[in-house]
């Protein structure tokens, strides 16, 4: 992102004033965001954190309601929230798990980790936003602040194991590193300043549907007629949430 954003110019001394505003957003969207989520995948069965983490429009829909007046609250979102959330729910197959036998703290560190990223996109709209930096900037500042923080209160005993299993090393540096980081805060950004906090947010019910076609095309599991039921009505809720009265 640093050579990146050094390529395209956009990195300014001047910005640096406003760092508050880039710690706070690399506390939300990065640091409290992927620890919780880390955490929580790890204690919990994978059904029950990805239906608790299709929270997060639903934070952002609460907050945005709270903390931003230009934000239009309307029916219609609000039902595609709804939608878009029971669709997470179906296709995590929660309903196949214990969820009074899950882990509690892995529970509530998937919730904070949701009501962190929800709330980003609600702070990034009322601060960051009217600062007008480039957002391949933005997500510059914000992973560099995490990164530095990270540095300070990760524990890093074992850490050189991801280096033995190539798929995993592969994974973390293109598909969490470089996609999932990298690429996804310079759409997050761009999606925030075009769309505001609720319809960007509505985008976090995909990863669920993209993860169910990553399971049947490459992995090879059955999909079943619930996840086509799910996928439909996730799919809904976010039409539902950006659509714009004609």
């Amino acid at each position: 992102m640093f050579f990146y954003a050094l390529y395209k110019k956009v990195l300014k001394y001047e910005d640096l004033k406003h760092y508050k505003h880039f710690i706070v957003m690399s506390l939300l969207a990065a640091v409290v965001y992927y620890y919780g989520f880390v955490k929580g995948s790890f204690l919990l069965l994978s059904g029950i954190a990805g239906a608790l983490s299709g929270s997060i429009p639903l934070f952002s829909f609460l907050l945005a309601a709270l903390f931003l007046k230009d934000e239009k609250i309307t029916k219609r979102s609000f039902l595609g929230v709804i939608l878009g959330f029971f669709g997470v729910i179906l296709i995590s197959d929660v309903f196949n798990e214990n969820l009074l036998a899950s882990n509690m703290e892995g529970m509530i560190s998937i919730v904070l980790g949701s009501l962190s990223v929800g709330a980003s996109f609600v702070y990034a709209k009322r601060f960051v936003s009217p600062l007008n930096i480039k957002a391949t900037a933005l997500a510059t500042y914000q992973l560099g602040f995490a990164l530095l923080i990270l540095l300070l209160i990760t524990n890093f005993d074992g850490i050189n194991n991801i280096w033995q299993d190539t798929h995993s090393a592969v994974g973390m540096i293109l598909g969490l590193g470089l996609l999932g980081t990298g690429l996804a805060f310079i759409i997050y950004y761009y999606m925030v300043e075009s769309l505001g906090a609720i319809k960007a947010s509505s985008i976090t019910y995909i990863p669920p549907v993209v993860a169910l076609l990553i399971a049947v095309v490459l992995v090879g599991e059955n999909i079943k007629i619930v996840d086509i039921l799910a996928t439909g009505l996730i799919f809904l809720g976010v039409f539902l949430i950006n659509k714009r009265k004609i």
